[in-house]
């Protein structure tokens, strides 16, 4: 039963550039086995050496957050997608403060929101 795996452009190296992979598994640690088998070393990116995920990553299949399902039980059937995505982290500096989005007036911020 294929699923349709979207790879992160950081990983496509790993994967012989391919940015869509379709492998036969019937969970999410199934589907880690396959793409470990099919490019070789790609299972150490994405899981400790525990087998857990990497704290890093995150999963979703058909956009569903692996954590509040079964995480990598997650079972899988035929035409499913399943995105891996990288964590992303950021924050506020003050340096970031000379760089800031004009607001749009008084009693607004920077994204629009109203303010009091």
């Amino acid at each position: 039963m294929p699923v349709q795996v979207l790879i992160p452009t950081p990983l496509q190296p790993f994967t012989a550039n391919e940015a869509v992979v379709e492998l036969n598994a019937v969970d999410v640690n199934q589907l880690i086995q396959a793409l470990d088998e099919r490019f070789p070393g790609l299972k150490a990116r994405l899981c400790d050496d525990s087998g857990k995920l990497r704290r890093f990553l995150n999963i979703y299949v058909n956009s569903e957050d692996i954590r509040f399902l079964d995480n990598q039980a997650t079972p899988l059937k035929e035409g499913d997608e399943v995105s891996i995505i990288p964590a992303v982290a950021g924050g506020w500096s003050e340096g970031l403060q000379a760089q800031r989005i004009p607001s749009l007036g008084p009693g607004f911020g920077v994204a629009g929101e109203k303010r009091d």
